[in-house]
């Protein structure tokens, strides 16, 4: 155990270095244009680019990766985001706005390529749900803490974003010190909606469904925050509630998950978001910024776990040789969602007010367990065989968020993005099998 965690705890600490940067730009960039007078819309704009650039960065890493290896690919990336991150206190205009936030989204999704391979590549199959474990921990809980650190500083000024850019810098010091050998280079992945879709309807369509409605609620979040009259650091505060409701969540559901058609559990984890995103809007109304927060941790709990278990479906039906193009494919749909669910959700609230983004929430989560219920009516299914997958958004745009798979029987939350060596492991000998994370980033 003690030799395995020697194999990664330079790519944990950098991680662990890099989220915590991620998760305060999450807090830091809508509430600093919101700041700087630009519409809510636009700030939809912003958060559906950095769905295009991640989409993009996905695709382009691993032919990257295999160019100049982990390592080198890593720290010239951390270099890049950065100076990206610097470009934004010189950001005055949407199209800047838009242009940065696109190539962060490229950057931040090469990275998390090269992170959550290199933690599957070297977690050994008898070790890999506890060190699986101490991984997603450290990084979980930096993406969670970080958006706090919104009350040290002035959003009008640039302290905070130079404090981003000295995590993202200070995740280099790991890699640069490590003196283990690094993973193989990753191989491509196709991408088969159709084909999926034919297969594992419910999982594309949750894939989408999720980015649709978690993307633009935790990129707009904020925001949202702030319009409701909660201040800066209550605001900021929600997406603390977000991934503390997810991460308390996650267990629950991969237990439950593991005992029965998953696709109830989809449904009712859309339902139960419908439900709590009316409960938010009924406790925005009434002030009560206590029950808000709570409203928001439930929420998190569960909008944030649907895409794991739509992964962990669609990968107990397709073969095993099938595991990464599924994990591509769902990755894709997902994206998807990420890139037009910010401009729904903002034209919500531009027509409707702050509530508009919870009133589009409950709409699109609501569709999709009717969809669902409607599926299990047309197919029976036997409870699952394979284990639960965990997902994280890491970012607001999403993190977002920032999709990333895992993969292992129990692995709790192995991270690895499609494309890389490894990912099409086949099920162990108790018939589990590799399943997915996501996470993403505002």
């Amino acid at each position: 155990m003690n030799s395995s965690l020697a194999l990664i705890w330079t790519i944990t600490a950098a991680t662990t270095l890099l989220q915590a940067g991620n998760g305060l730009l999450q807090a830091l960039m809508p509430l600093r244009m919101q700041a700087e007078g630009i519409s809510v819309a636009s700030i939809g704009v912003v958060a559906a680019a950095y769905g295009v650039g991640f989409s993009t960065g996905c695709f382009l890493a691993p032919s990257f990766i295999r160019h100049v290896g982990y390592i080198r690919a890593f720290a010239s990336l951390a270099a890049v985001v950065s100076v990206l991150i610097l470009a934004m206190t010189q950001a005055h205009s949407t199209l800047a706005w838009i242009l940065l936030r696109g190539l962060t989204g490229v950057t931040l999704a090469c990275i998390f390529t090269v992170t959550d391979g290199w933690i599957s590549a070297r977690a050994t199959s008898s070790h890999r749900g506890r060190i699986l474990s101490i991984y997603m921990i450290c990084t979980k809980v930096a993406l969670m803490l970080s958006p706090l650190g919104i009350s040290f500083g002035d959003i009008r000024t640039d302290g905070l974003f130079m404090a981003v850019s000295a995590l993202m810098t200070l995740s280099l010091l790991p890699i640069a010190a490590t003196t283990t050998k690094e993973p193989n280079a990753p191989q491509g992945v196709r991408i088969e909606v159709r084909k999926l879709f034919a297969t594992a309807p419910s999982a594309v369509v949750g894939a989408f469904v999720v980015g649709l409605v978690n993307g633009p609620v935790v990129a707009i979040t904020p925001v949202f925050g702030v319009s409701i009259g909660l201040s800066q650091d209550q605001a900021a505060a929600l997406l603390f509630a977000l991934q503390a409701g997810s991460l308390a969540m996650q267990w629950p559901l991969g237990w439950l998950s593991d005992r029965a058609d998953r696709r109830y559990v989809i449904a009712g984890l859309a339902l139960g978001a419908s439900l709590v995103s009316l409960l938010i809007l009924w406790a925005s109304a009434q002030n009560a910024s206590l029950l808000i927060l709570w409203s928001f941790a439930a929420w998190g709990g569960l909008a944030l776990c649907i895409y794991s278990v739509c992964v962990a479906h669609a990968c107990d039906i397709v073969e095993p040789g099938e595991i990464v193009s599924t994990v591509g494919t769902l990755l894709f749909s997902w994206a998807t969602g990420v890139t037009v669910g910010p401009l729904l959700g903002a034209l919500a609230m531009e027509v409707l007010g702050p509530q508009g983004l919870f009133i589009y929430a409950a709409l699109a989560s609501l569709g999709l367990a009717v969809f669902i219920v409607m599926r299990i009516a047309k197919v029976q299914r036997p409870p699952a065989k394979g284990g639960f997958a965990d997902i994280a958004p890491t970012s607001s745009a999403s993190a977002g968020l920032a999709p990333r798979a895992e993969i292992g029987p129990e692995d709790p939350q192995q991270p690895y993005l499609p494309g890389l060596e490894g990912a099409a492991e086949a099920p162990d000998q108790n018939g589990r099998s590799p399943a997915t994370r996501v996470e993403t980033s505002p």
